[in-house]
């Protein structure tokens, strides 16, 4: 019987690879490409152009009769070698050029290939106003990574090939080309103008660039280098407010890295509908231009800084330093993952680095549980683009982390700045990555790649603690779950050293308000190797510690359950100096519940230094059944941050109480300075009023409020016309928030609020009449004929979380038209869930039956009785 791939044999985690996965190689070179000349002329009203290709290529065997080029969907006109037309087959994705005369080592080839391409379906981007959309700018982009260049130009594509380029292009008038490298020269052609760019660092052909279009220009530098932000005319300001650091960013990267700055200019440029949130390509960075942050929305968004520093380290980790094959990709997006801890640690504090770290490590952890658990380094795939997932780049960032832990920072450094200067315009894998390390420090660290890059997986610890007084012994307890019981050898394990500290508050008296308080805490550390499934440590100690540490610093990446008595978590809660260790204080306090835990996580909402342990504190305080929560969580709707607020309106909606509405009915009519806590108001009072629909006039009251939102508060990236959505969309059974919801899938509503309703369709739809459930799936199948990357996106997001059959059905049509690997795997994974959800809705179909029939009886009885007392009357 052939093994499904949902099966569950790997720990209990789906497998990464997929039907028709198999193992990928980089094909054999015939030689190496030295430079790639593309000369193109843009036709934009009908999405096409013509050009050539021209490849120089110097071989490294004789007697090759033979070359074969990626294209894919081009129209090839002509294949010439050294100005001698060549015979060639084209099959619409590869181009095999029989050589007249075969090669000699050493002897340059000229390979110029005379091309056109109209109405391109990836690689290269034309984007115009339409009916739907007049306001949209003419521009045209492209998206080499990972392997889509061959989409718009017939190369080598493979990232092991590195080799200079250059491009000229004919554009119309007043439209701008920007790509790699240096402008070399720009000549006027009569409504045109033919701009010529010159890369003369090597690269792979993944990272070649064009952007086209009628931008306004910023110019900035960085010693002396050209520093330029491209956007739509009217957002120079955005622009300056978004990406204003990136000199101050490049500095502080040239020294971490060692190795300043290596190309000639770093412009970055923001374009409409780009599929990602940005692209690094070689000195040429394409960015959404949904990064650019308007005043209010700078407020509480920091991912738009985090995603520039992101593309910027990748110009050293990626473009200096080149992967030489798709399976390392985690070398450079953990370190440009990573290069967003540094800068957090930089630019705000140590604290909210570690936050950010925590934040990085869960959404791996989320990945790894819900998605599929694979090693880091894999070659066994269907599409490179697969890999491009949270283990490469989260967990890639946590492994980055962990090598700094174990070198120290003053030999992390050193290492990586070896790993960059030996490696500078050569392509590398994972083992030059431990060669540095070993060069630079002498340390070896195979055994911490062998448990977490090479592996999946990470430990899962529970850790308990006694205190015996008459000993005074702390005895701890450490247990590896994620490994079976009874399995002491398991591949499972994790063999680590853990540094657990013993924490002693010391009495400062610190008068504050008019109060006296402790502060500072003393810990006293001892580092245990943790190795078998189950473990006990004694630690000998003058006195009862009053809180205990594991894994001093946060510094591995795991899981961590507490088991400590009340009083120690309270006192870790409030006193560990490492707001990670407080975070995990304050859950394993949640898990326990009651009014002591209550009192402490509200005191820490109230008091704790960090925004980041506030925030936790709230969404801890919502997982408590107790009235008392909810007065915690009150006053902190005036926290001066707006992170906290957003967090604490989002733990109301676990709280669905008549005062929890009117909190924030009141908060949602007065508005707030972030657009965020607006947006998680709106989706809160849906989630509250959903659920309390004895009373119809609520819901019809809310309906109104959520309509009036979509109706006045149009601003920016859509982000409080979202929030409105996803609230209409938790009344699952009102037929009037999903007459509102289809409104909004309509093609003119503006694409972030329509992609975010398209989405709402399959939450709201798990309530609806059979009748209104067929309106949906008839609404879905027509969007998802759409080729848009973001609706397709949406579409099978939507169809994940429904509960028919037919979900299904509209899943694999989608999965067979779609031009996009991604779309492809995304799409299977969602029919999992809908087969998931079709199981359990029958259980609770059956459920519902059977209390519908109690109800029934019920009243046959209630109504038996009136008969019969009447009739006794």
């Amino acid at each position: 019987m052939s093994k499904s791939y949902f099966d569950t044999d790997n720990n209990g985690h789906k497998p990464f690879e997929l039907p028709g996965a198999r193992p990928q190689y980089n094909p054999d070179r015939p030689g190496q490409v030295e430079h790639i000349f593309l000369d193109l002329s843009l036709d934009i009203p009908k999405l096409c152009y013509q050009g050539s290709c021209s490849i120089r290529l110097l071989p490294i065997r004789n007697g090759i009769d033979r070359l074969t080029l990626d294209a894919v969907n081009l129209n090839i006109e002509s294949v010439q070698v050294d100005e001698v037309p060549q015979d060639f087959d084209y099959d619409g994705e590869q181009l095999s050029i029989q050589l007249s005369e075969t090669t000699q080592i050493g002897k340059r080839l000229l390979i110029a290939i005379a091309y056109s391409l109209a109405k391109p379906q990836r690689g290269i981007y034309f984007i115009q106003p339409d009916k739907h959309y007049p306001n949209k700018p003419t521009q045209v982009w492209t998206q080499g990574e990972d392997e889509d260049s061959r989409f718009w130009f017939p190369c080598f594509d493979y990232p092991g090939q590195l080799s200079t380029s250059e491009i000229r292009v004919r554009v119309p008038n007043p439209l701008v080309a920007i790509s790699n490298g240096e402008l070399i020269d720009t000549t006027e052609d009569g409504d045109y103008k033919i701009y010529h760019w010159s890369q003369q660092q090597v690269h792979p052909t993944y990272l070649m660039t064009l952007a086209v279009g009628d931008f306004a220009e910023i110019q900035d530098e960085w010693k002396g280098k050209p520093v330029t932000y491209y956007v739509e005319k009217g957002r120079e300001e955005d622009a300056k407010r978004s990406m204003g650091k990136t000199p101050r960013m490049i500095e502080f990267l040239s020294q971490k890295y060692g190795y300043p700055y290596p190309f000639p200019k770093y412009a970055q440029v923001c374009v409409d509908d780009f599929i990602f949130g940005g692209m690094e390509n070689t000195s040429t960075t394409l960015l959404t231009d949904r990064c650019l942050l308007d005043e209010r929305a700078a407020l509480d968004n920091r991912n738009t800084e985090s995603l520039v520093v992101h593309e910027l380290a990748h110009q050293w980790f990626g473009d200096l330093v080149v992967i030489k094959h798709w399976s390392h990709a985690w070398i450079k997006e953990g370190m440009a993952s990573y290069s967003e801890v540094m800068w957090t640690e930089q630019e705000y504090s140590l604290e909210e680095a570690a936050y950010y770290r925590l934040l990085e490590a869960r959404r791996y952890l989320s990945e790894d549980s819900s998605r599929y658990r694979r090693p880091m380094v894999t070659h066994i795939y269907r599409e490179a683009i697969e890999l491009y997932d949270r283990h490469i780049y989260e967990k890639g960032s946590c492994v980055y982390h962990m090598i700094r832990a174990q070198l120290g920072d003053e030999l992390f450094w050193q290492a990586i700045q070896t790993f960059t200067q030996d490696n500078a315009h050569k392509t590398v894998e994972t083992v030059d990555l431990l060669r540095a390390i070993e060069k630079a420090t002498g340390r070896n660290l195979l055994f911490l790649f062998d448990q977490y890059v090479y592996r999946g997986g990470h430990p899962d610890f529970k850790v308990a603690y006694f205190w015996d007084g008459d000993a005074k012994l702390a005895k701890m307890t450490v247990t590896q779950t994620q490994a079976a019981e009874g399995k002491n050898g398991s591949k499972d394990l994790f063999d680590l050293k853990i540094p657990i500290g013993f924490g002693y508050t010391q009495q400062e008296e610190v008068k504050s308000n008019g109060k006296l308080s402790t502060q500072n805490s003393a810990l006293k550390t001892f580092t245990v190797r943790v190795n078998e499934r189950e473990q006990s440590f004694y630690f000998p100690l003058e006195n009862k510690p009053q809180f205990i540490s594991f894994d001093v610093g946060n510094n591995y990446l795991k899981t961590v359950a507490l088991e400590y008595p009340i009083a120690e978590l309270k006192a870790q809660l409030e006193f560990d100096p490492d707001p990670i260790s407080r975070i995990h204080a304050g859950t394993a306090l949640a898990k326990k519940g009651g009014l002591e835990a209550t009192i402490a996580l509200s005191a820490s909402l109230k008091n704790d230094p960090l925004w980041g342990v506030r925030v936790e504190a709230a969404k801890q305080l919502a997982q408590i059944n107790l009235d008392q929560a909810f007065d915690g969580l009150v006053p902190a709707l005036k926290d001066k941050n707006a992170y906290v607020r957003r967090s604490v309106v989002e733990a109301l909606a676990q709280i669905k109480t008549a005062e929890s509405y009117k909190l924030v009915r009141g908060l949602l009519q007065k508005g707030d300075p972030s657009y965020y806590v607006e947006a998680a108001a709106s989706r809160t009072i849906g989630a509250i009023a959903s659920s309390n629909l004895e009373e119809k006039s609520k819901e019809d009251k809310v309906l109104k409020l959520l309509k009036s939102v979509l109706e006045e508060k149009a601003g920016w990236n859509e982000i409080v016309r979202s929030g409105a959505v996803a609230g209409l969309a938790e009344f699952k059974t009102s037929e009037t928030a999903l007459n509102l919801l289809i409104e909004y899938t309509k093609l003119g509503v503006p694409q972030p609020l329509r992609l975010a309703t398209i989405r709402a369709l399959g939450k709201i739809s798990v309530g609806q009449s059979p009748v209104n459930l067929e309106r949906i799936l008839e609404k879905l199948t027509e969007l998802a004929k759409e080729t848009f990357f973001l609706t397709q996106i949406s579409v099978a997001a939507a169809l994940g979380q429904m509960e028919t059959p037919k979900a299904v059905g509209i899943l694999r049509s989608l999965i067979d038209q779609t031009a996009d690997g991604r779309v492809r795997r995304y799409a299977e994974e969602e029919i999992s869930k809908v087969e998931k959800n079709i199981g359990s809705e029958k259980t609770l179909r059956q459920l519902r039956e059977d209390f519908d029939q109690l109800k029934q009886q019920n009243q046959e009885l209630r109504s038996r009785l009136e008969n019969l007392e009447a009739k006794s009357k």
